[in-house]
């Protein structure tokens, strides 16, 4: 699929040699990268495309190395350039393009290679769940989990996606129990799954019950400190059951993890004015009225930008 999406790349596009003289051995390559010459320009273009002193020529050198790269299936050689572009021009509309296309590509392949070679094995099976996913068949993606974990019952991650296939579905009969009796068997096999602990205490929020709340919160924050939902949501599940004062802190520290993000600054300006501290709590608001005009006036200007 890449390797069509990007045939014509390099296409039209030429580098002046480097002294207005003949050509370098990597400009070369990158002219004969251009007419298909894959097999040709590779060995060059590995040898000096990440070495090229002039910008312009290593940018182009190394996106001629990512294609031919993909063209001869040496995946490791198209990766490498690709690194490299994104520590050297990391915000290029070009290089952001090829990173997902590429890697897009060799995901596509290695799930081809999957199905030919072991079409009976459970990873091939849980890319056939996923693809019942994607097309939202929850039913049929859920009989194939089912099979999953009758031929491998400790594998770990195929609860977790029975519990969001039951939760995908809300007409299935008793939808929230399915998925926290999953989630809770995930848990038995993967302990550390903070993914499961929090959709636990998401589920008992929904239903009110906030001291199961807090605990499946504060485990899945302590299993991963950056996980910013799970802090946010302790945080607030905290402030819904009148305990201000233990929001505080880890609301304080979620709006250092996504300090953008006005429902921080308005939890925590909740729990600043139910504890006294005025000043604080005012500071709080200002900041999440600020960021909210700002988030409302980006999407404004999406929209009027956008064709009707």
């Amino acid at each position: 699929m890449f390797a069509n999406t990007c045939a014509g790349l390099a296409t039209g596009q030429t580098v002046p040699a480097a002294s207005g003289g003949a050509k370098s051995p990597l400009e070369r390559a990158i002219d004969q990268s251009t007419k298909g010459r894959c097999a040709e320009a590779l060995p060059v273009l590995k040898k000096s495309a990440a070495g090229a002193t002039n910008k312009e020529l290593k940018y182009r050198g190394l996106i001629a190395t990512v294609r031919c790269g993909l063209n001869r299936k040496e995946d490791q050689t198209s990766v490498n350039a690709l690194l490299e572009l994104k520590r050297d021009f990391p915000e290029d509309p070009q290089v952001l393009y090829m990173t997902s296309q590429v890697f897009l590509e060799i995901a596509e392949r290695a799930s081809q290679e999957l199905a030919t070679s072991a079409p009976e094995s459970y990873q091939a099976k849980e890319l056939q769940a996923e693809a019942f996913e994607s097309q939202e068949k929850w039913a049929d993606a859920t009989k194939v989990y089912r099979k999953i974990l009758e031929e491998n019952p400790k594998l770990r991650g195929i609860h977790y996606r029975l519990a969001r296939a039951a939760l995908s579905q809300p007409d299935l009969p008793n939808a929230t129990e399915e998925a926290k009796r999953e989630f809770a068997l995930e848990l038995t096999i993967d302990p550390y799954n903070s993914a499961a602990e929090f959709w636990l205490g998401e589920l008992a929020r929904r239903e009110g019950q906030w001291d199961d709340a807090i605990a499946h919160f504060s485990a899945a924050g302590k299993i991963d400190p950056t996980f910013g939902d799970a802090v946010l949501s302790l945080g607030t599940a905290l402030n819904s059951a009148g305990r201000y004062a233990d929001a505080i802190p880890h609301l304080e520290q979620y709006i250092k993890i996504a300090p953008a993000d006005p429902a921080g600054h308005y939890q925590l300006a909740m729990a600043y004015a139910r504890t006294n501290r005025r000043d604080d709590s005012v500071r709080e608001l200002t900041l999440q009225r600020q960021l909210a005009e700002k988030q409302q006036a980006a999407t404004d200007a999406r929209s009027s930008a956008s064709p009707h």
